[in-house]
C-alpha cells in the first residue's frame, strides 16, 4: 500500500467507529479516486459501501453522467444509487446554491441510520473555501472552512481527504486510469470558486509559494478560536431563545460580535434559514434598536428577518400573492396562498353554502359575536398581538359580500351560526 491515498483512507478508516460507510459520487476525479481507493480496501467494504449519485437534471449530458456512475460503481461492485432532484431556482440564492441544498437535501434524506456519507473534498478545496469566506465577511467560524465531521440527516457527514492535494488525488486517478466525467462548469470562471482556482490562486502561489499552507494554519487557528467561543454562545442562545422559537433582541444586541454573529448563523441554520451578508448583520443591529410600533423587516436571499415585540423572528420569504386572490370554501381541507391550509374541526362536516375565502387587502371590518361594537380588523389584530407576518395571509370568510368570520379567531353572528348548522368549527394553519 504505497500509494498515498489508499495508504491515508486506511489509517482513517482504523480511528473511525464500526459505521457503514456511503460515498457521495459525482463521478468527477475526487469522488472518482475517493471511490475506488476505498472499493480496494477489504476494511470498506466490510462497512458496507455503497455511493450516491445526485442528477440534478441540470445539464443535458445529466442522464448520461449517471449512466456512468452506474457503470463505474458496477465495474467495482459497489452498490450506487442515482437520486433525482428538481433544483429549485426560484429562491433567490443563485443556482449554484440551490442545486447544492438540493443535492444535500437528497442525501440527507438517503443517508441510512449511524451511516457516514463520505465527501472528496480536499485540500485545495479548503483553501478556496477559506478565501470564500473571507471575501463574504465570515467570522472565526466560517474562517476555519470545512469541518472534517459533523452531523448530517441520520448519521454523520466525513470529509477524509482534507489532508490530500488535488494534485495527489488526480495522480491517483492517471496512475488507475480512472474514466471521470468533465463537467465543463467547473472551468466557467464566473462562478466565484472557479475564478479562485484558475486565476486567482495560481497568481497567489507565484508572488507567495506557501499561501496555501499559512491560509491552511490561519484556518486551523479560526477553527480553534470558533470551538473555544462556541460554549460562550450556546449559553447565551438558551437564554435568550424561547418556546415562539424567536430571540430576544436586546439581549442578542448586547452580546459582543464574536458571540453575536455565530449565535445568529446558529438560529437561522437550525430553521433551515440561509445567514444575512455582514451588510444585512448591521440592518438587523439597527433595527434592534427601532422605536416601539415600528414594524421592522430585513430580507435577504431566502429568508426575512423580523423585529417585533422586542424579539426577532426569522422566517423563510413569503409567497407573492395576486391581490384578488379568492376562492369557494365548502369545509373541505383548502390550501391557502401562503402553504397554509383552512379546515373544519371535523374533517367529515361541510358547509350547507360554500363561502368566499379572501385575503386582507386594508379596512376590513367585523362585528365578533357578543361585542356591542364592530371592529376594525388592524385594532384586533394588534389587541390579540397576532404576528404582523400572519396578518396578510389570514383567510377572510365571506358570506354574500358581509364578512362573517377572520380564520379561526374571529366570528360574526351570522358566522356563528353557520359554523352551528355545519356542527363544526373553522380551523387554519398559517403557512410560515
Amino acid at each position: 500500500m504505497n500509494d498515498p491515498l489508499p495508504r491515508h483512507l486506511h489509517a482513517a478508516l482504523a480511528s473511525l467507529p464500526p459505521a457503514p460507510l456511503c460515498v457521495a459520487f459525482s463521478g468527477g476525479p475526487d469522488s472518482s479516486a475517493l471511490l475506488h481507493a476505498l472499493a480496494q480496501l477489504p476494511a470498506a467494504r466490510a462497512r458496507g459501501l455503497r455511493a450516491l449519485h445526485v442528477d440534478h437534471g441540470l445539464h443535458a449530458h445529466s442522464a448520461a453522467w449517471a449512466a456512468h456512475c452506474e457503470r463505474f460503481c458496477t465495474a467495482l461492485e459497489v452498490p450506487c444509487e442515482v437520486l433525482r432532484v428538481r433544483v429549485d431556482n426560484g429562491t433567490g440564492t443563485g443556482l449554484e446554491a440551490a442545486a447544492r441544498d438540493a443535492r444535500y437535501a437528497a442525501l440527507a434524506a438517503r443517508l441510512r441510520d449511524g451511516e457516514y456519507l463520505l465527501l472528496g473534498h480536499h485540500r485545495d478545496d479548503q483553501v478556496e473555501t477559506v478565501l470564500l469566506k473571507l471575501l463574504r465577511g465570515a467570522g472565526p467560524d466560517g474562517l476555519g472552512g470545512m469541518r472534517a465531521l459533523r452531523p448530517f440527516g441520520r448519521g454523520q457527514l466525513w470529509r477524509p481527504l482534507l489532508a490530500l492535494s488535488r494534485q495527489q488525488l488526480h495522480g491517483y486517478v492517471e496512475a488507475n486510469r480512472l474514466d471521470c466525467i468533465d463537467d465543463p462548469s467547473n472551468a466557467d470562471t464566473r462562478l466565484a470558486r472557479n475564478q479562485l482556482r484558475h486565476e486567482i490562486l495560481p497568481r497567489l502561489l507565484q508572488r507567495w509559494p506557501h499561501a496555501v499552507d499559512s491560509i491552511l494554519h490561519s484556518a486551523a487557528l479560526s477553527r480553534a478560536a470558533a470551538d473555544a467561543l462556541r460554549t460562550q454562545w450556546l449559553a447565551a442562545f438558551e437564554a435568550l431563545h424561547d418556546s415562539s422559537g424567536s430571540l430576544d433582541a436586546a439581549g442578542w444586541l448586547a452580546l459582543p460580535p464574536a458571540l453575536r454573529e455565530p449565535l445568529l448563523d446558529h438560529w437561522l441554520h437550525a430553521r433551515s434559514l440561509p445567514a444575512p451578508t455582514t451588510a444585512q448583520r448591521r440592518q438587523i443591529e439597527r433595527q434592534c434598536g427601532a422605536r416601539a410600533g415600528q414594524l421592522s423587516c430585513i430580507r435577504w436571499a431566502g429568508a426575512e428577518l423580523h423585529v417585533w415585540k422586542g424579539r426577532l423572528w426569522a422566517l423563510p420569504p413569503g409567497r407573492a400573492v395576486a391581490a384578488d386572490w379568492q376562492a369557494p370554501w365548502h369545509g373541505e381541507p383548502l390550501t391557502l396562498p401562503d402553504g397554509g391550509e383552512l379546515s373544519l374541526t371535523d374533517a367529515g362536516a361541510r358547509l350547507a353554502e360554500p363561502l368566499l375565502v379572501r385575503l386582507r387587502c386594508g379596512g376590513e371590518r367585523i362585528k365578533p359575536a357578543g361585542d356591542a361594537h364592530t371592529r376594525e380588523l388592524r385594532d384586533l389584530f394588534q389587541q390579540a398581538r397576532w404576528p404582523p407576518w400572519q396578518r396578510h395571509a389570514c383567510p377572510l370568510l365571506y358570506a354574500d359580500d358581509e364578512l362573517v368570520a377572520v380564520a379561526d379567531r374571529w366570528a360574526s353572528t351570522r358566522g356563528a351560526a353557520i359554523f352551528r348548522q355545519a356542527g363544526a368549527l373553522p380551523r387554519w394553519r398559517p403557512g410560515r
